[in-house]
């Protein structure tokens, strides 16, 4: 499959990939067990074969398949990924149990799932890698979690030791949060918790999500930065100290955000990677917090 996207070079989206490598060949890859991991928490894999949900927001014209996200994991020497079901494919995980079987163990998926999904559907997602439920709440209304069916979906997520990864502004994730940890689930914030732009770690969102640090099943993925604003990359260096002291470089997670949808044009994976190198200059503090998602994605038993 080839990459196409406004215009874009196969050079420029793919940062200076080689040519593609089939999934197969790599897709055995083990982690080190001498080393550290180092987890990529945050990518999406899609082609335009694929039918789109309804309602979507947006769709990219281009194809991120599974085998060009392997790729940038082996040019950028990380051991594992994270693949997230992308929105505009809405609760059809086939696409992401597929990637995930291909990959035999090297990646782990978060779902996008009907809050009346049978507990069935959720063991077989499980058995196929899926380690927890995506709420992408941007532009939508914020669920109602006291109702009969987010209850049972939960209580799942709960029993399977699933987490439960929320995209939406700090403001919301303030009121949001604390009552999905009343569920007793574990709960990750999607790229800084997203605070105002305007107001940076100002915003009180931000200083509300920086208080659920105290609660040790809160982790905060500091991914994207580019999607906090045209100084988002200025924010992530204010945000990074003060989420390190919150949260401990143990709930901290690194994400790649790959392929970049909707900034295609300006990012790149090698990019957002260096950028980490930036962010966390302490090499042993960086190694930590790409390594620290291994047990809450359960890398441990990686083949």
């Amino acid at each position: 499959m080839t990459v196409r996207q406004r215009g874009l070079t196969r050079r420029q989206f793919g940062a200076g990939l080689v040519s593609l490598v089939p999934a197969a060949a790599i897709a055995g890859q083990a982690m080190n067990e001498t080393a550290l991991p180092t987890i990529d928490t945050h990518a999406h894999v899609f082609h335009r074969g694929l039918k789109l949900a309804p309602g979507r927001r947006y769709a990219p014209d281009y194809d991120a398949p599974l085998s060009l996200y392997l790729e940038q994991l082996d040019h950028n020497d990380m051991s594992n990924g994270v693949l997230v079901q992308p929105s505009f494919l809405g609760t059809d995980n086939s696409y992401l149990v597929e990637c995930l079987k291909t990959a035999a163990g090297r990646l782990r998926g978060i779902a996008v799932v009907d809050p009346a999904v049978s507990a069935d559907e959720l063991r077989a997602l499980d058995k196929a890698g899926v380690v927890g439920i995506r709420l992408n709440l941007v532009g939508q209304p914020l669920p109602d979690l006291v109702a009969s069916e987010w209850k049972t979906l939960l209580a799942n997520v709960k029993a399977m030791d699933w987490q439960v990864e929320i995209q939406r502004n700090a403001s919301d994730l303030a009121v949001l949060a604390p009552q999905l940890l009343d569920h007793g689930v574990t709960i990750v914030l999607d790229h800084y918790a997203l605070p105002d732009p305007r107001l940076g770690v100002t915003d009180p969102g931000f200083q509300s999500v920086l208080k659920l640090g105290a609660m040790r099943k809160v982790w905060v993925k500091i991914s994207a930065p580019y999607r906090n604003g045209p100084a988002g990359e200025s924010f992530a260096k204010d945000a990074y100290p003060l989420l390190r002291s919150a949260y401990g470089l143990d709930r901290l997670l690194w994400g790649s955000d790959w392929p970049h949808t909707q900034f295609e044009a300006t990012q790149a994976y090698a990019r957002n990677r260096q950028f980490l190198d930036t962010l966390i200059v302490d090499a042993r503090e960086r190694a930590q917090v790409l390594a620290s998602p291994r047990p809450l994605f359960r890398f441990w038993c990686a083949s």
